[in-house]
C-alpha cells in the first residue's frame, strides 16, 4: 500500500475517525467555541489538584489500580486528568521521578475524546482509552523540535484536505500513545496488534479547541515542551483517564 494510502487510513480510523471531532466533516458540534479548558488559554500552565498527594511524592489523584500498572523503570509520567467521564476537557501534567518521588514539571489545559473516556475503547466510540501506556515514538509535519524520542518528520502527517480548516495543524507535532500499536515504530504505522475493532492511532497532538476522536490534544507550546522533555532513557508513560477512574 502506498504511504499516502496507509497514512489516510490511519488518520481516518485513528485520531481521525472522520476528523478530530468525529463528524463527517471533522466538526464536533463544539467546534468554533472553546470548552472550559480551552477558555483558560491553551498554552497556560495550570496547577494540578491533590496537593497532599504531591507532598507525599506520589502522582496526585492516581489511585492504586493505575499506579500498580506504572512500570518500575518509569521516571517520567504524563498524567491526563479528564474533567469527567463524558467530558472532552482535561489537564495534562508532566511529572519527573527523583529521590523525593514524583515532582511536577509543567501542566497545561487539554482535550480528550469528545464523548469522554472508556475502559474498553473501540473503533469510532470517540472516547479516549483509560490506562497506562508507554510513550516511545514521535513525529509530525514540522521538523524535530529537539526531542530525544525517535522522530518521524513527514508531510504524511498532514490531515486530509476534507477535514475542517482549524484541524490543519493538529499533527504538526505528535507523540504516539502505545495503545494497540507496535512500540518502536513510526506513529504512522497502522499495525494494530489487538485488531482493528479495538481502535488505534491514539496520539498526543496539537489542540484545535474542542474534543478529539480518542487522542489527547494540547497547545503547540505545550507539545513542544513535552517533546523536548521526554527522554526514552527515563521510560516515559502516560497515565490517562477521567478523575474518577484515575483515583480508583
Amino acid at each position: 500500500m502506498a504511504v499516502a494510502a496507509v497514512t489516510a487510513a490511519l488518520l481516518v480510523a485513528g485520531c481521525g475517525a472522520g476528523g478530530p471531532g468525529g463528524g463527517k466533516d471533522g466538526k464536533s458540534g463544539q467546534e468554533g467555541k472553546q470548552s472550559a479548558a480551552g477558555d483558560r488559554g491553551a498554552g497556560a500552565a495550570e496547577r494540578p489538584g491533590d496537593a497532599a498527594g504531591a507532598r507525599r511524592g506520589e502522582l496526585p489523584g492516581v489511585g492504586p489500580a493505575l499506579r500498580s500498572r506504572i512500570p518500575a523503570a518509569a521516571r517520567q509520567a504524563v498524567v491526563v486528568r479528564g474533567a469527567g467521564a463524558d467530558s472532552p476537557d482535561a489537564t495534562v501534567t508532566l511529572y519527573d521521578k527523583g529521590a523525593n518521588g514524583w515532582q511536577t514539571q509543567g501542566s497545561w489545559p487539554a482535550h480528550n475524546g469528545r464523548r469522554g473516556w472508556t475502559a474498553d475503547h473501540h473503533e469510532g466510540d470517540q472516547r479516549s482509552p483509560v490506562g497506562v501506556f508507554a510513550l516511545t515514538d514521535a513525529g509530525g509535519v514540522l521538523p524535530d523540535p529537539g526531542t530525544r524520542l525517535p522522530y518521524t518528520h513527514s508531510a504524511a502527517f498532514t490531515p486530509p484536505s476534507y477535514w475542517s480548516r482549524n484541524t490543519r495543524h493538529d499533527f504538526d507535532y505528535v507523540v504516539a500513545i502505545d495503545y494497540n500499536r507496535v512500540p518502536g515504530t513510526s506513529p504512522l504505522d497502522p499495525t494494530r496488534p489487538l485488531g482493528q475493532a479495538k481502535g488505534g492511532g491514539v496520539w498526543l497532538h496539537l489542540d484545535h479547541g474542542s474534543g478529539t476522536s480518542a487522542c489527547v490534544s494540547v497547545a503547540k507550546p505545550a507539545m513542544a515542551a513535552l517533546l523536548r522533555a521526554l527522554d526514552p532513557a527515563r521510560h516515559p508513560v502516560v497515565v490517562m483517564g477521567d478523575r474518577g477512574r484515575l483515583a480508583g
